[in-house]
């Protein structure tokens, strides 16, 4: 689930490098998989109106599903 978020965030953004997805698990079958990005490109990651963001959500909440666990996406603010 991990790998899904990155290659979709690397795939938006004007510089990949930047991009940091890390997760971690609350429970056996809760994940929380954590999205961090540059600043200059939140707005590529987040769309307008939230919905790049939530299409990210939905893709994976099905890739969890498909493994039989809850997963959540938590997009973080640069400093």
């Amino acid at each position: 689930m991990q790998d899904l978020v990155e290659f979709i965030a690397r795939s938006l953004v004007d510089d990949p490098t930047q991009v940091i997805v890390s997760q971690g698990g609350r429970g056996s079958s809760n994940v929380e998989v954590r999205l961090q990005v540059s600043k200059e490109d939140m707005g590529r990651v987040i769309g307008k109106g939230g919905r790049v963001a939530n299409a990210i959500r939905a893709l994976l909440r099905v890739a969890a599903a498909r493994e039989g666990k809850r997963a959540t996406l938590n997009i973080i603010e640069p400093r």
